[in-house]
């Protein structure tokens, strides 16, 4: 098998798509037993209870998903948005639409998250992020 350079990896990497990504970076880190997530800052435990601790941890989400609760009266642009965010085809786009509520975008990080909800939301649609 022929070795692929740096450059080449970004380029195959340019042409996926976010949940197609997602899915690589899953896929990678179950075949070499590592995670792509960032480490934690270790640090004292404020109060030193272990009840403390779960709260934090909940705060922490890194990955979300962007939900499709309503298209709204503008569906024809939330199927636009639909598919500017992922790569489905038209008849796909316009049956999750009409499927609401459905997930547009899964286990993406919170910066894509909120950008998705805010185009599907500027079209008209009713979005929830979970």
């Amino acid at each position: 098998m022929a070795k692929l350079s740096t450059d080449e990896l970004l380029e195959a990497f340019k042409e996926m798509t976010l949940i197609e990504l997602s899915e690589f970076v899953k896929q990678f880190e179950e075949t070499f037993g590592v995670t792509a997530a960032a480490p934690l800052m270790a640090g004292p435990a404020i109060g030193g209870g272990g009840a403390a601790e779960a709260p934090a941890e909940a705060e922490e989400q890194d990955e979300f998903d962007v939900i499709l609760a309503a298209a709204g009266d503008k569906k024809i642009q939330v199927i636009k948005e639909v598919r500017s965010l992922t790569s489905l085809g038209l008849k796909e786009a316009k049956d999750l639409v009409d499927g609401a509520p459905k997930a547009v975008l899964e286990k993406v990080d919170k910066a894509t998250a909120d950008k998705a909800k805010a185009q599907l939301e500027e079209a008209g649609a009713t979005v929830e992020l979970k």
